[in-house]
């Protein structure tokens, strides 16, 4: 079973977050999906992975709907695009994920604009969505340039 770790953003974005969880996802061997809300930022976000870092540090990946998605080790997708089921799905921009997709992966991470009060707001309500279905939650918030576990449940 499964586990949601949120993760408040407050001293940078996402894309800054983003290599170091698929880091950690990778050295689990676990396939990942990148799910967004939306198409467009998720097109934004595969032109962003393909020039970040240097070369050495690629983190291979492709957008849902090609003819390789079960063999993507990271899948860049946006609500309602069908993806295979894969241990870690990472939801970025309010991408809800269901209490069932939690318990059948071994990781979720909900990463939220901590600037961005409708964010905020989701988080929350994704956090009692969640954990008042059974999944077990951690929450994390940036704090002088390190995460600080400060909620569980």
């Amino acid at each position: 079973m499964g586990a949601a770790f949120f993760y408040h953003l407050t001293e940078g974005p996402a894309e800054e977050l983003l290599p170091q969880l698929l880091g950690l996802a990778g050295k689990q061997g676990w396939r990942v999906e990148i799910r967004g809300r939306a198409a467009r930022a998720m097109d934004r976000l595969d032109a962003a992975l393909w020039r970040m870092g240097p070369p050495e540090s690629f983190l291979a990946h492709g957008r849902a709907g090609g003819p390789h998605d079960g063999a993507q080790p990271i899948l860049l997708t946006a609500e309602g695009e069908a993806a295979p089921k894969l241990p870690c799905v990472i939801c970025l921009d309010g991408a809800e994920i269901a209490p069932e997709e939690v318990q059948a992966a071994e990781r979720a991470c909900i990463l939220f604009d901590g600037f961005d009060e409708a964010a905020v707001q989701a988080a929350r309500g994704q956090w009692k969505r969640l954990t008042g279905a059974g999944c077990a939650a951690q929450y994390w918030a940036q704090e002088g340039g390190r995460w600080t576990k400060k909620a569980e449940g």
